[in-house]
């Protein structure tokens, strides 16, 4: 950390120090919640989602905005950096000289060997809740975050308790006491509950290994599953499933050629497997989405998977001049440069598929793989009648005026295309997913760029194992179209789905046939 560098306390009562001297804090709770926000997520923010997280109306939530940004500025800035920035868009904390407690928990996790101290310390901190005391129970979505965010902790204070219990060093009690703890924070874990009842054993502590015993299997028998001790006498550090891999992704940004910031994940373990973007894509809110969570999941648990949002899209800025399909290009190689990957899997969803396609020609080295699902080599306006065109802009005209409404109109189109099985309860949430992922105009910017795409030239191309998945009953892009595709990729494999859905819902049976094909195809199966 620079001498001008800030340490911030984000576990417990939020404090802020400069260099060792703790700085006094607003004593408007939501002004210090707000704060708490952007020292935890460290990326920008658009101001009209910060008053919808921090105020209601009838008052003035934009007032109220400028009002609290007014007092963070002397907490955070200092005479020769502004670390809190803002325009008429957007609110950004530039965290890049900021230490807090819980970065340095998560860089200790990150080494292969943590010090038994230094393991002890944060487990020590992880006690305390995140941002204790900065409940705001009256505004619904920022307590919505803040209960995500104590979960991942949560999922963080696991993955110290289990190195705390299974390392080298460890005495018998501490043992004890650190598996006691993970038991709690992770109640269905069957390692923990295993390594309890083996360090009671151990401990000639027959008698509570036993009431343990009939106790966890009470416990997850109420959960409807099963548990069977681990009679492994051994004390192992416990795998990636049981680290909870997946319940926290690292979200970075990289800059594109023209000044555009990409927003990136990585989650997971194992050799790489790139998801080029497509529309309708949220890094943050991507997991809690029936399309997209349980195959991100799915792919997660045995792969790096990693993900980006496309400009003018979810976390990416959105306030760019470029939508096209060069720029979306660009972006992949932005990303894939970022990460400095020499060699991975690409999946491409959708027109992700194009530019999957694109980046395979341009880079065969780099691709091991090319996975493609729902695509297409040509867009909308590529040899289309004056028909189908006129069609296909009303839709645009639609979408301007339906983004993000509850308009029946155009909650008809999505149903009728997109996923034509999805409930009532998954279109009401497409609805606020289209609001939060990007703007009616970015929407209606990429239909347009989609209707330019052809990479048709390119297919021959291809010197890279491909696999193309389409659903049989896909109203969105015809079955034909895929299986066209793979016939004009050199080699490429064909998997047939039994499903009518463009964009998978994870309850469709057919996300299990495409995680299946996949696998086998990655040679993980």
């Amino acid at each position: 950390m620079t001498q001008s560098g800030l340490e911030v306390d984000l576990l417990g009562e939020l404090t802020v120090r400069r260099r060792g001297e703790e700085i006094a804090l607003p004593r408007s709770k939501k002004t210090r919640a707000l704060l708490g926000l952007l020292l935890v997520t460290a990326r920008p923010h658009r101001r009209d989602r910060l008053c919808e997280m921090f105020w209601d109306l009838p008052d003035d939530p934009r007032a109220a905005l400028r009002w609290s940004l007014s007092k963070l500025r002397p907490v955070v800035n200092d005479p020769c950096r502004v670390r809190l920035q803002s325009d008429r868009e957007r609110v950004a904390l530039d965290t890049s000289d900021i230490v807090t407690d819980l970065s340095g928990i998560r860089a200790l996790m990150e080494q292969p060997e943590p010090a038994l101290e230094e393991l002890q310390q944060a487990a020590q901190r992880l006690a305390d809740p995140l941002l204790d005391g900065l409940d705001l129970p009256e505004q619904a979505v920022f307590e919505n975050w803040l209960r995500a965010e104590r979960e991942d902790v949560v999922a963080l204070e696991v993955r110290v308790l289990a190195r705390l219990a299974t390392h080298p060093r460890q005495t018998p009690s501490g043992r004890l006491s650190a598996v006691r703890r993970w038991c709690e924070a992770a109640p269905l874990d069957p390692e923990a509950a295993s390594l309890l009842i083996r360090t009671l054993r151990e401990a000639g502590r027959a008698k509570e290994a036993k009431a343990a015993e009939r106790e966890i299997r009470a416990r997850f028998a109420e959960a409807g599953l099963a548990f069977e001790p681990d009679g492994d006498d051994t004390p192992e550090a416990p795998g990636p499933a049981a680290r909870r891999l997946l319940r926290r992704q690292s979200i970075h940004f990289c800059t594109a050629g023209d000044g555009t910031r990409i927003a990136y994940a990585t989650v997971g373990e194992g050799p790489p497997l790139v998801k080029a973007a497509n529309w309708l894509n949220h890094l943050e809110l991507d997991w809690d989405a029936p399309i997209w969570s349980p195959l991100f999941r799915e792919l997660a648990r045995d792969h790096r998977f990693i993900r980006y949002d496309e400009r003018g899209n979810g976390l990416s800025d959105w306030d760019v001049e470029d939508i096209s399909f060069e720029a979306f290009v660009t972006d992949l190689e932005t990303v894939v440069d970022a990460l400095g990957l020499d060699r991975f899997a690409l999946l491409g969803i959708s027109q992700g598929a194009a530019v999957s396609i694109e980046y395979a020609v341009r880079h065969p080295g780099r691709v091991s793989h090319l996975i493609l699902f729902g695509g297409y080599p040509a867009g909308w306006r590529v040899e289309a009648s004056a028909e189908e065109i006129a069609a296909r802009e009303a839709v645009m005209t639609l979408t301007r005026t339906g983004w993000g409404q509850d308009n029946p109109a155009y909650r008809q189109i999505f149903s009728s295309t997109f996923m034509p099985s999805a409930n009532a309860e998954e279109l009401a949430w497409f609805n606020e997913f289209q609001r939060q992922t990007t703007s009616p105009d970015n929407a209606v910017r990429f239909l347009s760029a989609f209707g330019d795409i052809d990479v048709r030239h390119r297919l021959g191309e291809v010197r890279v194992p491909t696999l193309v998945l389409h659903s049989r009953g896909d109203q969105r892009i015809a079955f034909e179209t895929g299986r066209d595709l793979a016939a004009r990729i050199p080699g490429a494999e064909f998997v047939p789905l039994e499903s009518d859905a463009h964009l998978l819902l994870g309850r469709d049976p057919a996300s299990a046939e495409f995680i299946a094909a996949i696998r086998e195809f990655l040679g993980d199966g």
